[in-house]
């Protein structure tokens, strides 16, 4: 049976912020590298680091909570699917929750937001919404 990558790394995040961990371990792969990054860059994590183990590596995510205890991550969902891929234009980005949220794209530029999409005149595939 295969698995979706991509849905397991969101699962494993939401799972974790309604728990209230302050981390996360992650099997680690070059995309889900790349979608910490951009969680990082928009500010919705703490911090990531890659940790190389014997049989394989890790990704430990610092996860971010507000002065009240609530998750920075409030929704992390996966849009496009192993068996329906949604991609979207550049006029079809638009932002989530009027900019406080963001999709996670994977273009030609490598993985972005759609922020920085925007910036770059490029459209993709749609990855995840997180707000």
């Amino acid at each position: 049976m295969r698995t979706d990558p991509i849905a397991d790394f969101c699962t494993r995040i939401r799972n974790a912020t309604l728990r209230q961990h302050e981390s996360v371990v992650i099997p680690s792969s070059n995309i889900k590298k790349n979608l910490a990054q951009v969680l990082y860059e928009e500010g919705f994590i703490h911090s990531f680091e890659v940790k190389d183990g014997e049989k394989f590596s890790e990704i430990s995510i610092q996860l971010k909570y507000d002065s009240s205890g609530d998750s920075v991550i409030r929704k992390i969902q996966r849009i496009s699917k192993p068996g329906l891929r949604i991609y979207k234009k550049i006029d079809e980005l638009r932002p989530i929750l009027n900019g406080q949220g963001i999709s996670i794209v994977t273009t030609s530029q490598g993985v972005i937001s759609d922020n920085k999409c925007r910036r770059l005149k490029t459209g993709g595939e749609v990855l995840c919404e997180v707000w």
